[in-house]
């Protein structure tokens, strides 16, 4: 029966818990931020780990671009932390990257909304009121 959650996969949660600390803690850039990790994955032989990160207050593709200049100078540093964290033999290169997913998930959901919208527009009003009228089944 294979395990739930391989070595990788753990290590790879370890360090996504612990980057969050270092980055609140450690780095005093005021081009950083307020980033959160999303995610981060290990390669099988723990060699890199990619980061994937978003801005909560981004206003600008400029505010990407220096969040992660100041993440990949700060890599080396934020690696050595992790070493003392983690015990292992190697420690994982650090690749930062920025996760679109957010803004890709708010940008769909903008177009289901119009969609609908839009749908509702269109139905005689004898129908929608009978669409309004039914009871939620639970």
């Amino acid at each position: 029966m294979p395990k739930e959650f391989s070595r990788g996969q753990r290590i790879a949660d370890l360090i996504q818990r612990e980057l969050a600390q270092l980055i609140l803690r450690e780095l005093r850039d005021p081009r950083l931020g307020m980033v959160t990790i999303n995610e981060v994955k290990a390669s099988r032989d723990l060699a890199f780990a990619d980061v994937y990160i978003t801005l909560l207050n981004e206003e600008s593709s400029e505010d990407r671009e220096g969040c992660l200049d100041v993440l990949n100078k700060a890599q080396g540093f934020l690696r050595s932390q992790l070493a003392r964290i983690l015990k292992t033999r190697t420690t994982p290169k650090l690749r930062f990257h920025y996760d679109n997913s957010v803004a890709d998930g708010q940008y769909l959901s903008k177009l289901i909304d119009a969609a609908v919208h839009e749908d509702n527009s269109r139905r005689p009003s004898a129908e929608r009121e009978k669409i309004e009228e039914k009871p939620e089944k639970r």
